[in-house]
């Protein structure tokens, strides 16, 4: 496989040695300029890592959206692929980018990866849950927002967004508990730093929400197909999002000075 040599890649880490060598395996099939901006990992990532031959900056966590930033300004070329340490592009994908740089793409262009949950039981979800993410772009034309929560980019209407076919796996839950500590920190994130929802629709949303929600999960995300693993998958889900509501809850019971006051 030819490697691209005008496309960079960026990962954001912390304690990511479960994955992160092959990830950057696959990655280094594409490019040699990988950099991964760390949040204090404790673990052998950095090791792992600099064994590969990637940058690693040591950053610490300055919000979704603005560590990949840091990503962006690290990298030497103008176009970047944007990864999570647990997504692992297929050859598949691969060889498709690789053929897409073949032709010189305009800077205008933006490309997006379908994201493929690989659940820790049961066969991948190639068909369930598959969520297509704009991740490949030229930093001078697009570029990560300023936010602590919001990570992905905002494009107009008007920017037409070219899809390409091969997987890119997402290893996103080694098991349940997993899944539910990570929707606890995105749900404080999205409360505390999103817009704030209006008081009467946060209420509204907490009372009767929840069957909205797993049914988005279960019907319209195609989590049927995964059997009784994909209906649990789909209540945790739709607990996370009613999480978020609640943490809003709290947002504006703290705004309204209805706290009491603690004592240990």
């Amino acid at each position: 496989m030819n490697k691209v040599k005008n496309l960079s890649c960026y990962i954001r880490t912390q304690d990511e040695e479960r994955m992160i060598g092959d990830v950057l395996n696959q990655v280094l099939k594409l490019t040699d300029d990988i950099v991964i901006i760390d949040s204090g990992s404790t673990d052998r990532t950095k090791e792992i890592v600099e064994s590969k031959g990637a940058l690693f900056i040591s950053q610490p966590w300055l919000g979704n959206g603005y560590q990949k930033l840091v990503g962006e300004e690290a990298c030497k070329n103008d176009w970047v692929l944007d990864l999570d340490a647990d997504e692992l592009l297929s050859d598949e994908l691969i060889i498709e980018i690789q053929k897409c740089f073949e032709n010189a793409p305009s800077p205008s262009q933006v490309f997006s990866l379908p994201l493929i949950t690989v659940p820790p039981y049961g066969d991948i979800w190639h068909k369930t849950n598959v969520d297509p993410r704009n991740k490949l772009y030229n930093r001078k034309t697009y570029s990560m927002p300023k936010h602590k929560a919001w990570d992905q980019l905002e494009l107009d209407n008007s920017v037409k967004v070219y899809p390409f076919s091969g997987a890119l796996y997402h290893y996103s839950f080694p098991n349940v508990a997993h899944m539910i500590a990570k929707i606890n920190k995105g749900s404080s994130s999205r409360a505390n730093n999103a817009k704030l929802k209006p008081f009467p629709l946060v209420v509204a949303r907490i009372l009767f929400a929840i069957p909205i929600y797993f049914l988005k999960h279960y019907l319209q995300k195609g989590l049927w197909r995964a059997g009784l693993y994909g209906f649990s998958i789909s209540m945790v889900a739709a607990f996370g999002r009613w999480l978020r509501d609640v943490k809003m809850l709290e947002v504006h019971l703290e705004k309204q000075g209805k706290k009491n006051k603690g004592y240990e």
